[in-house]
């Protein structure tokens, strides 16, 4: 018996020990080690293909969303790590919910879950009669250095930019939709903006395979390449769950924001290389602009699973830039939707 205690008391000891290591200074301090070696690794790498301007910018932004995000992390450490934590802890829970949210979306309709994928449908059919027949936007694109068929290079394009505007609409209406388990006091609401995004997820799929049967169609088939739109699915995932938690929060004392969202998804659009390519702008400092908008990143994302077969991590600078962005938006996100929750339920 007293070989067993001394037994258990050595690996109580050691689990302490453990658990001292993850105490908030090391976690932090080695949140800065990360930072301070992503910023020395992005200050000299060089790629010879990008021009000078480009390549500047996003090497000065890239720097300061570092420097923003670790000031943020070391000074609101708790407040950070909070919902990701309870996000974790009801897992089976938000995927039940989420399952729910999608089938009750269009319970009591003859067509049910049809009518979400008819909308996007004629729009990519629409686009592509207008842009493609109409106007010939095809040889506009052929002179850019664009070879594949418009309506494969539409596609790619919309595919991700429907899952955008679904996500963000939903996850912005989240407690709103959901007011009645906010006034709960025991029930955890950091989970109603994810359950809204997972549920758009679940259209964004069948999205997915019909891109893919358009690409078998004009003769680019699946490979290797392709496997890389699970990672820039889970990008973009991550980027409109971040914008959920900072536009559901704000939306619930300004109503006006939902409107002031669809009319900046209208001009991101077509601020987004979606119906026309990066290429065609003129001068490097406005082909620079644009692509500081995330979602240039994952349009081209996709482009590159399906036809161009280009890893991702072929494009540093971007894959740096987006991932520096979106955890800095993440913890903007979460910071001002734990400051706002406790005033929820008075409001709603």
């Amino acid at each position: 018996m007293s070989a067993n205690n001394t037994v258990i008391k050595e690996n109580s000891n050691n689990l302490k020990k453990k658990k001292k290591i993850f105490t908030k200074p090391a976690v932090i301090a080695i949140f800065w080690g990360l930072g301070l070696i992503l910023g020395i690794v992005l200050i000299n790498h060089h790629n010879p293909l990008a021009d000078q301007v480009t390549e500047n910018m996003k090497k000065v932004s890239g720097c300061v969303l570092i420097t923003f995000t670790c000031v943020i992390f070391a000074l609101f450490y708790e407040g950070l790590t909070t919902i990701p934590k309870e996000l974790f802890q009801s897992r089976k829970l938000i995927w039940k919910l989420a399952k729910n949210d999608f089938k009750k979306r269009y319970a009591g309709s003859y067509l049910g879950v049809v009518w979400a994928m008819a909308q996007p449908v004629v729009t990519v059919i629409m686009y592509w009669i207008v842009f493609d027949r109409v106007f010939d936007t095809k040889s506009q694109l052929v002179a850019s250095g664009v070879q594949v068929p418009y309506v494969l290079y539409l596609t790619a394009g919309l595919v991700p930019w429907f899952y955008f505007t679904e996500a963000l609409t939903q996850g912005t209406m989240a407690l709103l939709e959901y007011n009645y388990l906010v006034k709960k006091v025991v029930f955890n609401i950091s989970i109603l903006p994810i359950i809204k995004v997972i549920a758009a997820t679940f259209i964004h799929v069948f999205f997915v395979c019909i891109l893919l049967i358009v690409a078998v169609l004009y003769g680019y088939y699946p490979s290797v390449y392709t496997l890389q739109i699970f990672y820039y699915s889970f990008c973009m995932f991550l980027l409109v769950l971040a914008m959920s938690y900072f536009t559901c929060a704000l939306v619930v004392f300004i109503r006006d924001l939902q409107q002031i969202i669809s009319i900046v998804l209208q001009i991101g659009m077509w601020a987004t290389p979606i119906l026309w390519d990066i290429s065609m702008l003129t001068t490097d400092s406005m082909k620079a602009l644009f692509k500081l908008n995330p979602m240039v990143y994952i349009v081209n994302g996709y482009r590159s699973a399906i036809y161009e077969e280009v890893w991702f991590f072929e494009h540093f600078y971007s894959s740096t830039y987006f991932w520096i962005f979106t955890i800095s938006l993440f913890c903007v996100g979460t910071l001002i939707f734990k400051k706002l929750r406790a005033h929820f339920a008075d409001i709603l």
